[in-house]
């Protein structure tokens, strides 16, 4: 379970849970619903890491920052519904000499449009489905299922480091400035509770994606307990141009799992699970995790304790995973040290606890194991991520982490750290300004 801050930061650097009338500057509203609000979240992060996964000497000092600015509103005076949408544009760079993993050099810029999309909901237009449950947006936006272990967004954000340049995304890579998927149409029926579900049209435009066009649909229950759901996902196209000999199996890949979430019943606990498997050429791969927390309300600090248990097929293809502290599993493991999600299993104990309703303190730790095929490249590890969340006004966020990450091997015994398998000492201040 997350504190509120800890969901504060998590939306506001992840993005695309930001609501439209969060932290905005209002140009315009009535009393009748409609709003005009002008939107900026600037994000910048110092990082430092004693040693690198590229083969080379020596560690990396560097810099990322994006400001995502833009306009967004409502509208329910059509006399049917209410329209709503929003247009964003995103700066991001990245100084010093770029990430231990490779994926940028410090020489990214760039400028772009992230948000362009428009929707419309039902209001109370069909009782049946509830208060508006009639949800159809279309354009481009962030979309996510479920809790994003299939889908969270399109937020892969490479810069120069990658097939010479090739894939350059802008920069930014952690912070992860972009996360709209180039294209969409998404119908949303029967709103949050009961039975409803979604048809979505996803198009990337992101060719470290190659470009991945897909169709995907959910059907879910809701009730006071939790939510049992069901995903359908559908490979349509990939640009072969940039594809690799995982993705190019995309066309054509089903997609199919069974998840929920919830409290079971029981006050101030937090389960999920997902259980999924990817029909493609090449055969059959699964990936599935199970998760428990608990927070105990009455004790000083609402400590809230956690475990998760997670396990991905040898060829399992991590699709559009993703999410600041979600699926990205560890800050050095999953963002620099090639642990992504395939042939590999990761157990995780979470805690955090809050001094002060501003400030939260947390830990994490996790341990990694290669899979099958442990004769090529070994990822076991272990790593412990300590970290702060301040709210320093209702503008500004700061926090700090460390995290320590110890291989088991390096990159001249089967591994990927280089030089040695020593203890990396990982650190990072984020800035979060949102006006």
């Amino acid at each position: 379970m997350s504190s509120p801050i800890s969901a504060m930061l998590l939306s506001i650097v992840a993005l695309c849970a930001v609501s439209p009338q969060a932290s905005a500057y209002e140009i315009y509203s009535d009393s009748a619903g409609t709003y005009l609000n002008a939107d900026l979240l600037a994000v910048y992060g110092l990082f430092d890491s004693k040693r690198n996964y590229i083969g080379e000497s020596g560690g990396r000092h560097w810099r990322e920052g994006f400001a995502k600015y833009g306009l967004s509103g409502s509208t329910d005076r059509l006399g049917a519904g209410s329209l709503y949408g929003a247009f964003s544009l995103v700066s991001s760079g990245t100084w010093g000499d770029g990430d231990p993993g490779g994926y940028t050099t410090g020489d990214e810029r760039h400028t772009s449009v992230e948000e362009a999309y428009l929707g419309w909901k039902s209001g109370s237009l069909f009782p049946a489905l509830g208060q508006d449950g009639v949800d159809f947006s279309v354009g481009r936006q962030a979309v996510k299922v479920g809790r994003g272990f299939l889908i969270m967004d399109d937020g892969f954000n490479p810069g120069k480091g990658l097939e010479n340049g090739s894939l350059n995304r802008g920069g930014a890579y952690y912070l992860g400035a972009r996360h709209s998927f180039g294209n969409t149409a998404v119908l949303r029926l029967g709103g949050a509770e009961g039975l409803h579900g979604s048809a979505m049209w996803l198009k990337s435009n992101n060719r470290a994606q190659a470009k991945t066009e897909l169709a995907a649909g959910t059907l879910d229950y809701t009730a006071p307990a939790g939510t049992i759901g069901l995903t359908y996902i559908r490979g349509l196209d990939v640009d072969a141009r940039y594809a690799s000999p995982s993705q190019l199996e995309r066309k054509n890949m089903n997609v199919y799992s069974i998840r929920g979430e919830g409290d079971a019943g029981i006050k101030n606990a937090q389960f999920a699970f997902e259980y999924a498997e990817q029909h493609k050429n090449s055969g059959t791969n699964t990936a599935w995790y199970g998760q428990a927390g608990y927070t105990f309300t009455d004790l000083a600090w609402r400590p809230t304790v956690s475990y998760r248990y997670s396990r991905y097929s040898k060829n399992w293809d991590l699709l559009f995973t993703g999410g600041y502290r979600e699926w990205l599993q560890g800050e050095v493991a999953s963002n620099y040290a090639n642990s992504y999600a395939n042939n590999l299993q990761v157990h995780n104990i979470s805690f955090s606890a809050q001094p002060r309703e501003n400030l939260t303190i947390g830990a994490m730790l996790y341990d990694f194991r290669t899979l099958a095929n442990r004769s090529a490249l070994k990822l076991d590890a272990r790593e412990l991520d300590l970290y702060l969340e301040w709210a320093v006004t209702d503008n500004i966020m700061i926090s700090p982490l460390i995290g320590l990450y110890k291989p088991s091997k390096y990159q001249a015994n089967g591994g990927n750290q280089s030089r040695n398998a020593s203890t990396n000492v990982y650190s990072q201040l984020l800035v979060v300004m949102t006006f």
